[in-house]
């Protein structure tokens, strides 16, 4: 992709997530939203293979769905309540919707089907955009307007998510497909605990998008998109195998790793609120994901994959990718864990 478009295109993803940060009205919002919307979708399709042609059309169909929703739901509440503002939402027929269409933008369960389907088709990179990047402007949507909304519906969803990313991702052999379904149920446990601690999702956040990007960075350096290609990765970079299988522990949440300290906080949050049962179902659906993540560990660290095509070692090429970014989001996905107090201090 030419340089330049390819600078439009990324300034327009941060324009639209700043225009919909920055926004207090329904309309900017909208505007923000569509404007990350339209800036991905070339990116995604930059390729010109049926499969991201296929993602890219599925995408936009989801997210034009999802901002009518928003269009037609701010207007109605405009209508009923003469309120365009976000923190105004008070009719409950607006906020369901709402709080539907949001839950679209980002891949909730029982609306997260187009997810898995829509990063399969894309390159490792957008991919990771998608998961990262085009999460915040409706994160901080929901953020907003979760005072309005049913704690019921919240917790409904935060369950539904958790459950359906863990059993979801038991059976796939696509790694982008297991990111997917990783992101919907880490998208449920920030859902859970919004309604009594803000504070605690956007941590959750913050944790979730360093782990994914170390992910997805280590995946595009070792050029893996199934199960079967990371069986051959120990051979060509063990100290980057090592510290992959770590990052992908991590994102299961065990513990002394970073991706530990989310789930603990919110585990903690739930009980104090007094509710122990949705905390049990939290935590064994976190035991769904981590016996996936446990898989990709077991393929990367433990097996070797039967190859006996007569080729070019593909590990004796330089690699020419920026590993910087790699390195920063590793360190950061392992080893946050003893600076929780710290962080705790911070929010509070």
């Amino acid at each position: 992709m030419n340089p330049y478009v390819l600078t439009i295109l990324l300034s327009s993803l941060g324009l639209g997530t700043t225009l919909t940060f920055a926004s207090s009205h329904w309309l900017l919002a909208w505007m923000g939203l569509e404007i990350n919307t339209m800036a991905i979708l070339p990116l995604m399709a930059q390729h010109h293979h049926p499969r991201a042609v296929e993602a890219t059309t599925k995408y936009f169909l989801t997210q034009a769905t999802a901002a009518a929703m928003i269009l037609f739901a701010s207007t109605t509440n405009a209508w009923l309540i003469g309120e365009w503002a976000i923190n105004d939402l008070s009719h409950p027929l607006a906020t369901t919707m709402i709080i539907a269409a949001l839950a679209l933008k980002i891949g909730l369960a029982p609306v997260h089907f187009w997810m898995p389907e829509v990063l399969q088709g894309l390159d490792l990179l957008t991919g990771l955009i998608l998961s990262t990047w085009q999460k915040l402007a409706p994160f901080a949507l929901i953020v907003q307007v979760a005072p309005a909304i049913d704690p019921m519906l919240l917790t409904f969803l935060g369950l539904a998510s958790t459950l359906v990313g863990g059993w979801g991702g038991l059976n796939q052999t696509q790694l982008r497909k297991i990111l997917a379904y990783s992101s919907i149920a880490h998208m449920g446990w920030m859902m859970i605990v919004l309604q009594y601690s803000p504070q605690l999702t956007l941590l959750a956040l913050t944790v979730y998008i360093f782990m994914t990007s170390a992910a997805f960075l280590t995946l595009k350096l070792s050029s893996a998109t199934k199960i079967s290609s990371l069986t051959m990765a120990w051979s060509k970079t063990p100290i980057l195998s090592a510290t992959t299988a770590l990052v992908l522990l991590s994102l299961g949440g065990l513990p002394p790793l970073t991706g530990f300290m989310p789930k603990w906080l919110i585990l903690q949050e739930l009980t104090k609120q007094g509710l122990p049962l949705t905390a049990t179902v939290m935590a064994l659906a976190a035991l769904l994901s981590l016996y996936f993540y446990l898989r990709l560990c077991y393929a990367m660290t433990l097996t070797i994959y039967p190859n006996s095509v007569n080729s070019t070692t593909p590990w004796r090429a330089p690699s020419l990718q920026l590993t910087l970014p790699l390195a920063i989001s590793t360190i950061i996905a392992l080893g946050l864990l003893p600076l929780t107090p710290g962080i705790l201090m911070i929010m509070t």
